[in-house]
C-alpha cells in the first residue's frame, strides 16, 4: 500500500468512525453492530500505529484516556458563565414575562425558546479552526478548571466541527453545555460499585462532577457520561439572531441538544408547554 493511499484510508476511516459514533451516541440510531465498529476501530488503530504522521486531530483513538495529570489548571472564561434564575410558580413566571416586556418597552407577546434545564455540570468547549482545543468547568463563572483531558473521552463531544460555508469565516467558537450522568448508566455503575464494596454515588450530578475531576482520564472514560449543548458564542456571526438560531446550528454541528426544544409566544404558552413536559 502506498503512502498516499494509506493516508487516504486513515482519513476515510476516521470520518466513517466519527459518523458511526454520532449515530450511536448522539442520535441513538446506530447503523452498524458494535462488533463491526470495533473491527473498523482496530483497523484504524493499526494504520495509525504504522503511520503516526497521518493521525487525524479528530481520530476516535484520541479519546482513549492518556496519562494522569498532576493537577488541574485554572482557566479564565472570556465570556462569564452566568447562572440562571428560577420561576417557582405561575405567578413568578407572569412577573418574569412582564419584566421582559418592560425592558423591551413592548406590549407584544414575547417569543420564548423552551428546553429542559439539565442537572449536571456546566462545561465550556472552545473550538479553534474547527478543532476542540479546550474544555473548562464553570467554576465561579469567571474562572473554571481545564478538564480537556477528561472531556475528550466523552463520545458525544465532537473533537472537530465543520461550520457551514456561511460561517466558515469564524475561526473560534465556544459551545456551552452540560455534562450529565444518564440515569440508566448511573444505576448500573452504582450496582457495580456496591458489588465491589465501594460506596455508591449519592446522585447523578455528583457522579458527573466527580467524573470530570479525575486526574486519570481512564476513570472518566469508563463512565457513561453524555454532553448536551445549550449555548453558542460566535463573535461576528450576525446570522445568529436568536437562541433558536444558535440551537439549530448546534444540531447541524452534530451536538446533542435538549430532546424538548420549542418556541412559544407569551407566558400562557410557556405555562402550557411546561405542564405538558
Amino acid at each position: 500500500m502506498s503512502t498516499a493511499s494509506t493516508e487516504s484510508q486513515i482519513i476515510k476511516l476516521t470520518a466513517l468512525l466519527n459518523q458511526h459514533a454520532h449515530q450511536y451516541y448522539v442520535l441513538d440510531a446506530p447503523l452498524i453492530s458494535d462488533a463491526e465498529y470495533d473491527r473498523l476501530y482496530r483497523s484504524l488503530e493499526k494504520l495509525e500505529l504504522g503511520f503516526p504522521q497521518f493521525l487525524q486531530p479528530d481520530s476516535p483513538t484520541k479519546r482513549v484516556g492518556g496519562k494522569p495529570l498532576e493537577g488541574f489548571v485554572s482557566v479564565a472564561h472570556e465570556t462569564p458563565m452566568l447562572s440562571l434564575s428560577n420561576a417557582m410558580n405561575e405567578e413568578e413566571l407572569q412577573e418574569f414575562d412582564a419584566q421582559v416586556r418592560r425592558f423591551l418597552e413592548t406590549e407584544d407577546q414575547i417569543e420564548y425558546s423552551v428546553e429542559y434545564k439539565f442537572d449536571g455540570v456546566a462545561i465550556s468547549l472552545t473550538y479553534e479552526e474547527g478543532l476542540l482545543v479546550r474544555a473548562a468547568t464553570r467554576g465561579d463563572g469567571s474562572v473554571g478548571e481545564d478538564v480537556t483531558h477528561n472531556v475528550v473521552t466523552i463520545k458525544s463531544v465532537p473533537l472537530r466541527i465543520e461550520l457551514p460555508p456561511s460561517f466558515a469565516r469564524l475561526k473560534r467558537v465556544t459551545v456551552r453545555g452540560e455534562v450529565l450522568f444518564p440515569k440508566s448508566g448511573f444505576e448500573k455503575i452504582n450496582e457495580e460499585r456496591i458489588k465491589t464494596g465501594e460506596a455508591p454515588f449519592a446522585n447523578p450530578r455528583n457522579a458527573a462532577a466527580g467524573s470530570l475531576r479525575q486526574l486519570d482520564p481512564k476513570i472518566t472514560q469508563a463512565r457513561p457520561l453524555a454532553f448536551y449543548a445549550y449555548g453558542l458564542i460566535a463573535e461576528g456571526a450576525e446570522e445568529i439572531e436568536t437562541h433558536a438560531d444558535a440551537m439549530k446550528l448546534l444540531e447541524k454541528l452534530r451536538f446533542r441538544i435538549s430532546p424538548l426544544f420549542d418556541q412559544v409566544k407569551g407566558a400562557a404558552a410557556l405555562t402550557t408547554v411546561y405542564e405538558k413536559a
